[in-house]
């Protein structure tokens, strides 16, 4: 339907997930799309030309956005290749299951708080002087920000942390004409998912509200809040999550 066409988009995670599935769908709606991954050569080479054969423009950068220097670099490369960008989309993260609180590693409290909640920080610091009225920034946080998970103490507690930036940001950005909102699926089928809790393929033929989400269920969020159509929202929060009630 074109809801995106002469918009540019830059993607954190997009190589697989939740965030190759909003980087095809933004692509199908007319987006060019930058996408920042962390190591899997493989699968960001095979997102960016699936975007390309969807005649829209796809540069890709391998990086860690916890490094200051790379966020910069990267930003003005994508300036370069796109003269812009419209559209933020921090989706990058980890996660690190432990059966309880003796049992957490301090090196993956680090890299979770760093991957989840920091490098989110910071490239978005870097993206925001580019950023004009009617652009956005839509970021990724989790059911588990409002319900809490036993085995995921550190992970929710960034995913809190990101409800709480989205909230501060879209204040700061108002003025500005920038939109800041937020979307929270419940459990979805993605290779992180199933890598941490070793989780089966899904079977298609359970009705939607009693299975976990696809990737392409979730991406329909992050597009209705990248479009017009979501004008008048900022500091919010989706909640695609199969009818979990939260509260906030």
């Amino acid at each position: 339907m074109g809801k995106l066409d002469t918009r540019s988009v830059l993607i954190t995670g997009a190589d697989s997930g939740i965030g190759k599935a909003v980087a095809l769908l933004f692509a199908l709606e007319g987006a060019d799309i930058a996408i920042i991954y962390h190591s899997s050569d493989n699968d960001a080479e095979k997102t960016k030309r699936e975007i390309e054969s969807l005649n829209r423009k796809c540069i890709i950068f391998q990086g860690d956005i916890n490094d200051y220097d790379f966020c910069e670099k990267t930003v003005k490369e994508v300036i370069s290749g796109f003269g812009k960008i419209d559209i933020l989309v921090n989706n990058a993260g980890v996660q690190f299951s432990a059966d309880s609180i003796e049992q957490l590693e301090e090196k993956n409290i680090r890299q979770t708080f760093d991957s989840n909640i920091v490098g989110m920080i910071l490239l978005t610091k870097v993206v925001f002087p580019y950023l004009k009225e009617g652009s956005c920034v839509i970021n990724t946080t989790s059911v588990s920000a409002y319900q809490g998970h036993p085995e995921l103490l550190d992970y929710s507690a960034t995913k809190g942390a990101i409800v709480s930036f989205t909230r501060s940001l879209a204040l700061q950005a108002k003025p500005k004409g920038i939109r800041i909102n937020a979307v929270a699926p419940g459990p979805v089928a993605t290779p992180l998912t199933e890598e941490t809790f070793d989780e089966k393929e899904e079977n298609p033929n359970i009705p939607p509200l009693e299975r976990n989400a696809t990737p392409e269920e979730i991406a329909f969020s992050f597009l209705f809040l990248a479009g017009s159509d979501a004008s008048q929202i900022t500091g919010q929060v989706l909640h695609p999550n199969g009818g979990l009630i939260v509260n906030g």
